[in-house]
């Protein structure tokens, strides 16, 4: 059987857009994007999906950046929104879902080692408390507008309320 390098670039597109699973943890939906070719900064987005028990997202790692953390955005006294390194990470509650997404929680990538280029993938890291090492592949993606995600079914946490965890400012959306 002949195997094409079109054949394997389509495999490899369909396996970046799959979910990764562990302990009954799920990601969906990762992508990350810098804001020009020579930037030295970039960030990762995903959706986090817990089937299982209660876990927290504690770390991150990538070989793609010098400096890899956790990061959402806060309002500073004067209305600006400046982000801020989460040191303890955020929770992730008991069959719901963890959204990373522009504006809010993100992977952040500082001291990029290659310029991030359209449809590359950046291999990602996420440590959990509980659940441990989760490695995953990130496709890049720079044309990617906010608010917008790859076609899958949302519905997986359907009828689940909205639940904040305002003890370390994480909010959850299910």
């Amino acid at each position: 059987m002949s195997f094409t390098v079109r054949t394997f670039a389509a495999a490899v597109a369909i396996a970046c857009a799959m979910p990764a699973f562990a302990d009954g943890l799920m990601v969906e939906d990762a992508y990350a994007r810098s804001a020009s070719p020579t930037a030295k900064t970039g960030a990762a987005f995903m959706l986090i999906v817990n089937h299982g028990e209660e876990d927290r997202l504690i770390g991150v790692a990538s070989p793609a950046a010098d400096l890899v953390q956790l990061h959402t955005h806060v309002e500073s006294g004067d209305g600006v929104m400046q982000m801020k390194h989460v040191e303890d990470g955020f929770t992730v509650p008991a069959h719901s879902t963890l959204s990373m997404e522009r504006g809010g929680r993100h992977v952040m990538l500082m001291g990029l080692t290659a310029p991030l280029a359209q449809g590359d993938t950046v291999p990602v890291t996420l440590t959990f408390q509980n659940a441990g090492d989760m490695t995953i592949d990130v496709t890049v993606d720079l044309e990617r507008m906010p608010g917008t995600a790859m076609s899958h079914d949302m519905n997986h946490a359907e009828g689940h309320e909205m639940d904040h965890d305002k003890a370390h400012g994480d909010e959850v959306s299910q």
